[in-house]
């Protein structure tokens, strides 16, 4: 992939958490970016940053080379794509790039829709977080053609690492993976962390040891200190988008005949800190969760 010519307007869809810092990495390399979100308060941030504000999905990708979606869901993807209004206003040329956390058998099935009325989509779902994306050091993992992805890499490449992971609906197959893990891991350290405490151990002891051992992952030398020591439980990243996330995962592995055990225990065990925590609940509030459960076991 090269990184040569950079396209003249790129259109963003979705201007939350993640998508308002990477429009504005974009805005600083030069770009014209038309962005739209159903928030205004979201399309004004845009503004203040230099891009222009649209009031219609439509309005972004009218005259964009390049659309980015940063969106929910398979669900809220497919709707916005497949909007009359946006179809009109697609160019023929341009490359919708779904960098939302969505269902790549889904994903597959909407570029194959979008290629018969001459489109082009790839995927390109993140890891990272918010402070991947405000630093412009995002995992970027992108499936879809050769040819497609080498037009969106001048832009994407201004948001983090881009590896071309397959073809179309790869990208959302490995995130959807790698987030079951990420949550796997930050379920068990939570619970290791816990059982450390009641039997006296400190915490900051626990972590300098499991971070020089095999134990170690990235819930132990980020998320524990960070977020959850901390009791600030403010990655940016939403627990039930976390189970969304593991859910597609487990239901990918089901679909191709080789079901998870671990995963599916996993998200039920999730589903119910979900059940429990607020709705607008910080994915590392798990932690808080797991404390929450059951009671030190009496003395004898």
């Amino acid at each position: 992939m090269t990184d040569a010519t950079l396209p003249i307007q790129v259109g963003f869809i979705g201007l939350g958490n993640m998508g308002t810092p990477m429009a504005g990495h974009l805005l600083n390399a030069g770009l014209a970016v038309r962005g739209f979100d159903v928030d205004a308060t979201a399309r004004n941030r845009l503004t203040d940053a230099g891009g222009t504000a649209v009031s219609t999905a439509a309005a972004a990708v009218d005259g964009s080379e390049i659309t980015i979606l940063m969106l929910p869901d398979s669900s809220v993807v497919e709707a916005v794509v497949g909007d009359a209004e946006l179809q009109r206003a697609l160019k023929p040329d341009s490359v919708i790039v779904d960098m939302s956390s969505s269902e790549p058998l889904r994903t597959q099935a909407l570029a194959a829709e979008l290629r018969r009325d001459g489109h082009a989509l790839i995927d390109a779902p993140v890891s990272g977080g918010v402070g991947g994306a405000v630093a412009a050091t995002l995992t970027i993992m992108v499936g879809g053609s050769s040819a497609d992805i080498e037009r969106a890499y001048p832009a994407l490449s201004r948001l983090g690492k881009v590896t071309h992971v397959g073809e179309v609906g790869a990208g959302h197959a490995l995130k959807a993976l790698n987030n079951l893990l990420s949550a796997t891991h930050l379920l068990s350290t939570s619970a290791a962390l816990v059982t450390g405490l009641r039997f006296g151990l400190e915490p900051e002891v626990m972590l300098a040891v499991i971070n020089s051992s095999s134990g170690r992952s990235a819930s132990s030398e980020n998320k524990l200190p960070k977020f959850i020591l901390t009791e600030s439980y403010d990655s940016g990243f939403g627990l039930r988008l976390m189970l969304k996330d593991m859910r597609i995962a487990v239901g990918l592995a089901r679909q191709l005949g080789c079901p998870d055990e671990l995963g599916e225990d996993a998200v039920g065990l999730w589903a119910q800190a979900a059940d429990a925590l607020p709705p607008a609940a910080d994915h590392t509030e798990i932690a808080r969760w797991v404390q929450s459960q059951g009671r030190p076991a009496s003395q004898s």
